[in-house]
């Protein structure tokens, strides 16, 4: 049981890392967020610690346009 809560811990400052590291690219700034800005924010949270050592992870959305 307890190594359980010491994973979940480490996970929760694992995010909080990436969400600091998200808000100094300036991420969140932006007031018209679209998928490509939205998926990014995400997997630099998700990358955590990593952007500190190189990781500049970054997401590119192609969404299919409606027909006419």
């Amino acid at each position: 049981m307890r190594g359980t809560s010491i994973f979940g811990v480490l996970v929760v400052i694992w995010l909080i890392i990436g969400a600091i590291a998200a808000g100094q690219r300036g991420y969140y700034g932006n007031d018209e967020t679209n998928c490509a800005e939205a998926g990014t924010i995400l997997v630099t949270i998700v990358a955590g610690p990593l952007n500190y050592i190189g990781a500049n992870p970054k997401v590119d959305c192609k969404l299919p346009e409606p027909s006419k």
